[in-house]
């Protein structure tokens, strides 16, 4: 008995890519099957958000198997309350997560003082602390660490006042030692944490904001709302019928009628770290495997032609492994019930090989930034980035192989 055939969806980014595949989910329910019954499965924890979003935004409940959901993430629970801290100063629940985070000889005697001058005094705990130190009421050991996390707060508010909004993100998480911290750890989810961070810039490039609303709040408060309808105690009772969000790595051993194996691009599944390592390719492979084998009947896969990743818009290119389904075993399909039986599929090889006369103090031309010298070159292969200074733009670093320049 031959099964149905692989579907593909090329989606334009990664925002299509999450509609896509709940609108499929949508139509599934539609025709009577179980939210449970679908399963997304991707390469990277942070791939969850925008899917996360969309389910949301439909009014679909979901559940991210074997961890948290994106905005409940550690890393991410401490970028935001920096945020906060930069944005309402009198926020207590902030101030008392990250006053100490990452360490810096703040003790739980000085945070107890604190707390206890906040309460007799009917104050903030910002406050408290800028009255403690004002008036000489703790010894010089901890007012010295105290003092450099106002100022570090002040500092963020104040250079972060001219920044975009992803940028102001990436200026916390850099300045605030967050990134170095999660950086330093040596345990297995270090990359997960970084990827996650890096996730959270890119929803905030991503982040609209209407007129209406800028004219009462900033954009940054208004992306802090956001989150807070993104969070809470939604769907944790077991026995809801939802959607299952999950890593290929916990996927392992589980089944579901439907799978979407999503965000099939060479960098990122592949990884771009097991592209020019035999070994760890060969366990991308195998991992794939497992993604597509989850699926009782009908299994989508699907990758986008672009790709936001650290605030900036990149090309993408297929998956490799795309490349090595039969093509009679591949159904493309469109949104709109367009489908066609023999995909091109031209697009989905291996990259070839990246140009790399570039020199440092040479002129070139980019397509969107214009004019510019090369200030640095780094890396190897598809990983190979560069550093240029634009007449316009002023410095940006672009990854080479996508960066178009003449």
């Amino acid at each position: 008995m031959q099964g149905d055939q692989v579907n593909l969806y090329a989606a334009f980014n990664e925002q299509d890519e999450a509609y896509f595949v709940v609108e499929k989910i949508k139509q599934a329910k539609n025709e009577g099957k179980a939210f449970s019954d679908h399963a997304i499965l991707y390469r990277v924890n942070a791939q969850s958000r925008l899917f996360e979003e969309r389910l949301m935004l439909e009014g679909i409940p979901y559940r991210v198997y074997g961890g948290f959901r994106f905005f409940e993430r550690a890393e991410i629970k401490n970028t935001v309350a920096y945020l906060r801290l930069i944005a309402n100063r009198h926020d207590d629940a902030s101030f008392e997560r990250v006053v100490n985070f990452p360490t810096r000889g703040i003790g739980l005697k000085t945070l107890e003082i604190i707390r206890k001058y906040a309460l007799n005094s009917q104050c903030s705990l910002w406050q408290a602390a800028v009255d403690l130190i004002s008036h000489s009421q703790l010894s010089s050991r901890s007012i010295t660490p105290l003092k450099q996390f106002l100022q570090l707060i002040k500092t963020l508010s104040d250079s972060a006042e001219a920044l975009i909004l992803a940028d102001k993100i990436k200026l916390v998480i850099e300045t605030s030692g967050l990134q170095t911290y999660y950086q330093q750890q040596s345990d297995a989810k270090t990359e997960n944490r970084l990827e996650n961070l890096a996730e959270l810039i890119n929803a905030a490039s991503l982040f609209k904001v209407s007129i209406n609303d800028q004219d009462i709040l900033t954009e940054l408060e208004l992306f802090l709302n956001s989150i807070a309808l993104e969070t809470g105690e939604r769907y944790r009772d077991q026995e809801i019928d939802c959607v299952q969000l999950m890593t290929l790595h916990s996927a392992k051993g589980l089944e579901f009628e439907q799978v979407f194996v999503v965000g099939l691009e060479d960098n990122l599944f592949p990884s771009s770290q097991s592209l020019y390592e035999p070994n760890r390719l060969e366990e991308e492979r195998r991992l794939f495997y497992v993604g597509i084998t989850r699926a009782m009947r009908h299994l989508y896969l699907s990758y986008s032609e672009s790709r936001w990743w650290y605030g900036q818009e990149n090309n993408s290119k297929p998956s490799r492994f795309l490349s090595e389904i039969p093509l009679d075993s591949i159904k493309e399909v469109r949104l709109r019930s367009h489908t066609h039986q023999k995909p091109a599929l031209s697009a989905i090889k291996p990259p070839s090989s990246i140009e790399t006369d570039y020199k440092v103090n040479q002129k070139v031309q980019h397509p969107k930034f214009g004019e510019g010298i090369i200030l640095k070159i780094e890396g190897e292969g598809m990983q190979r980035k560069i550093q240029i200074r634009f007449e316009e733009t002023g410095i940006k670093w672009l990854m080479l192989s996508y960066a178009k320049l003449t």
